[in-house]
Parts: structure tokens; sequence; C-alpha cells
């Protein structure tokens, strides 16, 4: 039976891969975590006590921890979803994010190199790395114009994986993912910052208390969003083909953080409209909701410019054309599909949690 190693397992991506994998094939899974005062396993709970579910103690800023686990295990895959993910926070802790996401890297390929030179390695792109666009929609082909620390850390880890492809003949790729997410996606996230948001302000209009708006940045941001499952069906795909190549995986559409909110305050069933200009432009409710629920507050989407980022990607648009022609990858959600489920994900768990 084939090994696997898969990191980041405690977030969106690895957490999914990690169900993926136990329903569709018969690999041993080798499950990374890195070590901490507080165990975080809520996202693969339900795999503890699975056979082929194996934790492992792995830090992508320790070589040595690498070096252990890749010995011990001998992959026959290496899929490396950990990362410092969250790019608002990559111009705070800029070093932080290189060691972790392109110097992480590094130690994972020497690893590779040194003890299981056939095994099959993925690292996760971003679209972050194409940053300043050049021209839309963005494909394999689109240059590297990254405008964070965190897209810059991402570059760099594609070129160094390109490196040891080519210099010891590793299996060894990047692909390229737009923004993809899920109920799983970390609570910072802009997208999980609204549905969470949209559940307290729910909860404060069901027990008739004030309630305070939703504080965002750039709302005319445009994102290509997709779902992680559909992507991680993309990288397995990716990771068995015959030779190594790296592909796009985007759902092709472009949509504002403004409509992202439209949708979500839709499927919650609150109705809002926008009024204002610029940094004063607000999402309120409307006046017939104010008085048949007798609402303590009315603002429901407020524009923070400590949310705006010291250098803005404008647009991300993808091309996974390729990937849908080569690899027979098609993703299966839609963006509203998408929206639907965060935001009642988010409003059964506050159900449940009173």
């Amino acid at each position: 039976m084939k090994n696997v190693i898969i990191t980041g397992i405690s977030g969106q991506d690895g957490s999914y891969m990690v169900d993926y994998l136990i329903e569709n094939t018969n690999l041993n899974i080798f499950g990374a975590v890195r070590r901490l005062s507080k165990p975080n396993y809520f996202n693969f709970q339900q795999h503890l006590n699975n056979k082929r579910f194996n934790l492992v103690t792995l830090d992508l800023s320790d070589s040595q921890s690498i070096d252990n686990v890749v010995r011990e295990v001998k992959p026959d895959y290496f899929i490396n979803f950990a990362a410092q993910s969250f790019v608002g926070a990559s111009w705070q802790i800029p070093e932080q994010t290189f060691d972790v996401d392109a110097v992480g890297v590094i130690r994972c390929l020497e690893a590779i190199r040194r003890h299981a030179p056939k095994c099959r390695f993925y690292n996760a792109g971003s679209s972050e790395e194409f940053g300043d666009v050049k021209y839309c929609p963005q494909d394999e082909k689109h240059p590297l114009s990254p405008r964070s620390p965190y897209g810059a850390a991402k570059a760099s880890a594609r070129h160094i994986v390109k490196v040891y492809r080519e210099s010891y003949n590793l299996f060894a790729i990047q692909g390229y993912l737009f923004n993809h997410e899920s109920p799983r996606r970390g609570e910072e996230f802009v997208t999980r910052k609204i549905t969470l948001g949209i559940r307290k302000i729910l909860k404060a209009i069901k027990n008739k208390e004030p309630f305070a708006p939703i504080e965002l940045g750039n709302l005319d941001a445009k994102r290509d969003w997709s779902h992680a499952l559909d992507f991680v069906d993309g990288v397995w795909k990716m990771i068995n083909q015959e030779s190594p190549k790296e592909f796009v995986l985007s759902s092709n559409e472009t949509h504002t953080v403004r409509e992202f909110i439209n949708v979500a305050f839709k499927y919650a069933n609150l109705d809002a409209s926008w009024h204002g200009n610029g940094l004063s432009e607000e999402l309120s409710v409307h006046n017939h909701l104010i008085e048949e629920h007798d609402l303590k507050s009315s603002v429901l989407v407020r524009i923070n410019p400590q949310f705006f980022r010291p250098a803005e990607v404008d647009i991300l648009l993808g091309d996974s054309t390729l990937a849908r022609a080569k690899l027979g990858w098609q993703p299966k959600y839609s963006f509203t599909d998408l929206v639907k489920e965060m935001v009642e994900s988010d409003m059964a768990n506050e159900c449940q949690n009173t």
C-alpha cells in the first residue's frame, strides 16, 4: 500500500484532501500537524480512528522534523498545503511568511531528494503570484508579478520547485490555485468574515439586541472564487499525471467582494441596500425590517480603511482551460452554490450552539 504525506490538515485544503483520499483511494495517509499547546483536530477528527489515517508531527520551519517524517514514511506522494496563507497578515509577518511558504518548500524538497526521490511532490501555488496582472484572464503563461509578501513567497517557491524538478529529476509541481473557499475557511478570510458576521447579526436580531456592522476593506476587489472541494480533486489529478506539468485551477469567473456580500445576505433572507459613496458607503437593512423587528441597529456592512492592503490586487480571473482539457477536471460548484453553503453552514452552527 502506498503512502501519502499531507501537510496543513487542520486547515481547509489539507482536511478536504484527507477526506478525498480516504474516500477515493486506499492510500495510507500521514497527516502532518505542528506541535501546539492546544491541538486543533476539528477539521479531521472524523478520521482519528481510521486505520489508514496517521498523525505525524511536522513543522515547515523545522528541517529536522520534515527529514524525520520523510525518512520514516518514505512517501509515494507529498502534498504540501501548509502555509502562512493569510495575504493581509503577510505585510505584518513577512519573514515568517517567507520562511514557511518559500524556505519551507526547500526543506521538503531536500528531504524528498535524500530519502524518497521517487515521491511525487505537490506544492500549493496561488493566483496572488500574478498580482499586478498584465492581462485577463490569467493562464499558465502569465508572468509572475506579486503584490504582497505572500504572493512573492509563493512565486519564490514556484522557482525553487522548478529548480529541484530540473536538477534532480523529481516529480515536483506547484499548481496555480485561484481563490477557493468553504465552510472550513479560516475566520480571518474575507468570505468567512462575511458569513460569520451575518450569523452574529441574525443572532442579535433574534434576541432583539443591537449589532455591530461587518467591517471590510476594498469592496470592489474582483476575485475568481471556487469551492475547495473542487480544487482537491484537481490537485489529485495534477499530481497523478504521467509527467510533471503545472495547471491553473479556477472557476473562470470573477466576482467583487460586494457581490459576495449581496448573495450572502440574500441567502440569509435579510433585505438590504447600499447607500453613500467612497469610504462612507454602507449596507443597511431596509426600513420595513427595522419597523417589523424593532431593530436596535441598521448598518450591516461598513468600510474600514484599516483593512485596505498596502498594495491592492484589483482583479484575479483564471483561465483553467488547459486543466479541463488535459486533466479532465471540471468544477461542480457555482459561485452561488459556494456562498449559499457557507452562509447556511455558519447559520446551522449557530443553531447548534444555542
